[in-house]
């Protein structure tokens, strides 16, 4: 195991795996933990030497607003079809790739995690991974939006007439807008909005999110939280249909699956980044839920 590791690490190094893309630097606004402007130009969040119809991973936000379509876009293993007045948003740590057909024409919003305040971020749900990536604004939802990231993109490109301490204060303010329209937008659908207003199932979302890597057990969740086991199970049934321990093998899953597609790790190393000590029971485990084994996944993605 530990020469397939050291295989591994050589392969990474040499650059063949897939990477994870940093936040591009524009040197005209340096300084500034954003970027926004029409896709297919010089500000871009991929490399320009990444093939793009491997699956990549960004280490900061993206949010595509389409001017033409339809575009498919793949975003943690599932397919997005974008049409003209649709968003697509990217958040950290989420796998994607590009579709080998149809342009991609509209504006491209780039963010570093860091680059709003606490508070913000809470209040636009920059991290809520439960939201569906794609969204569908009706007219006067996708009036407000075009007009809050003109807006926003007006006073990126205005680099002469205030100082960069007060040209990115203005622009955290400007961004401040146009997400929480954005927010508001992906927590209006009926399945969002009891997401976010069931307590129980959001604070057991949470802990999955933060504990999934070691913990699979419903029964310490519960103890953790406060909550008897049957509580727990009716919250997560009556916000996503499923039943707690289904809601955290998906979230185990999903992991798997970026890590199998994303990095050159032996497998066995893997399953113990989901918490998977033993490589058969993580193989045993994968197959169960996905019907292919992991090494049959990986091949098929590359």
């Amino acid at each position: 195991m530990a020469g397939m590791a050291d295989m591994a690490d050589a392969r990474v190094q040499r650059g063949d795996a897939i990477r994870t893309f940093p936040f591009p630097v524009d040197l005209s606004v340096l300084g500034v933990g954003m970027q926004v402007g029409p896709m297919g130009t010089g500000r871009t969040w991929h490399a320009a030497d990444a093939p793009l119809e491997r699956v990549h991973r960004i280490d900061f936000h993206v949010v595509m607003l389409f001017s033409e379509g339809p575009v498919r876009h793949m975003i943690d293993f599932a397919e997005y079809e974008a049409r003209a007045g649709d968003l697509l948003w990217i958040r950290p740590g989420q796998v994607h790739r590009f579709s080998g057909t149809g342009a991609y024409r509209g504006t491209v919003l780039t963010m570093q995690p860091g680059f709003l305040p606490r508070a913000t971020v809470e209040a636009t749900g920059l991290y809520r991974y439960d939201l569906p990536p794609l969204l569908h604004p009706e007219e006067g939802q996708l009036t407000a939006l075009r007009s809050a990231l003109a807006q926003l993109q007006r006073e990126y490109e205005d680099t002469t007439t205030l100082p960069l301490s007060l040209h990115t204060a203005v622009l955290r303010h400007s961004l401040t807008a146009f997400l929480l329209r954005l927010a508001h937008l992906a927590a209006s659908s009926a399945e969002a909005a009891r997401h976010q207003g069931d307590t129980t199932f959001t604070l057991f979302r949470d802990a999955v999110e933060q504990g999934f890597a070691t913990n699979h057990s419903v029964s310490a969740y519960a103890d953790q939280l406060g909550y008897s086991r049957r509580t727990l199970v009716r919250a997560v049934r009556a916000a996503t249909g499923e039943t707690p321990k289904g809601f955290i093998d998906k979230r185990v899953i999903l992991e798997a699956k970026r890590l199998l597609a994303h990095t050159d790790m032996p497998i066995g190393r893997v399953g113990v980044a989901v918490g998977f000590p033993d490589a058969a029971n993580f193989s045993k485990f994968f197959h169960q839920h996905t019907e292919m084994t992991p090494a049959a996944f990986r091949a098929e993605l590359r």
